[in-house]
Parts: structure tokens; sequence; C-alpha cells
């Protein structure tokens, strides 16, 4: 199968048993991104300036109830539900959550934000002339 068949497939839920229900965990939705990106976004800055390996107690410590939001929603299921999970089971659910929407991301969504930016650049105007340009300050005065 080529890779724009793949593309065309829709995403396929990751199934896990967590606390005595079933979950088909699938990326989220465009309505569910920006309460996700919101709750999210204390930890990626987080541990996009980390090191290889980041300090998870003191980012559970700092930023613990972030976590326990991006999962509720993600999961979509309650913040109590997920906050009475056993450790072992929201780890599974935070490998399940983030594995899903980052395969997601990298293969689906952003190829599609590049091919979309690169349509609208061709398509402005001056876009497809020479990346020169003559300001105000180059310009001949005529009379």
């Amino acid at each position: 199968m080529t890779q724009s068949q793949f593309e065309a497939l829709p995403p396929v839920a990751d199934v896990l048993s967590v606390a005595g229900q079933v979950l088909e965990i699938t990326p989220l939705k465009v309505g569910e991104l920006p309460a996700f990106a919101r709750a999210v976004q204390p930890l990626a800055g987080k541990l996009a300036t980390a090191a290889a390996q980041p300090d998870w107690w003191q980012l559970l410590a700092e930023d613990g109830q972030a976590l326990l939001l991006a999962l509720s929603i993600a999961a979509r299921r309650p913040l109590d539900w997920v906050a009475a999970l056993a450790v072992d089971d929201a780890i599974r659910l935070a490998e399940a959550v983030f594995s899903v929407n980052a395969d997601f991301f990298i293969l689906r969504v952003a190829p599609e934000i590049a091919r979309v930016g690169q349509q609208i650049q061709t398509r402005l105007p001056g876009a497809a002339s020479s990346p020169s340009y003559s300001g105000p300050d180059t310009a001949t005065a005529t009379s």
C-alpha cells in the first residue's frame, strides 16, 4: 500500500481496557484541540526544553493537573474518572493517547497543513513574482 493510499484510510482506534472499561482512543477532533492544547501547553514547553530524560516527578508535581485534564479530553472521559485511575492504568492510557495522536499529527495533519500552506502561498498576490523587493526608498522619481 502506498503512502497516499494509507493516508486515505481513517485512523485506527487504539483499543485498551482501563479500570473495567474498554476504551477506543482515536485522534482528537478539531473541536477538542483548543482545550487539549491549553491543557498540554505547560507540559509541552517543559518537555521540549527538557533533556533526553525529563524529571517526571517535577513535571507531575508542577503540571499533574494539566496532564490529567489532557488525558480526560483525549480519552473522552470525565476528569474524576481519570484522576481515580491506578497509576499503571493511567500510564497505559497516556501512552495510547499520545501515540494515537502523535501518529495522526505526524502522518496526516502535518503533511496536510504543509500542502495547504503551499497552495495558499502560490495564490497570494506577488507570490509567483521574484522574491526581490524594490521598496519605496529605491523607487525613482518621475516628473
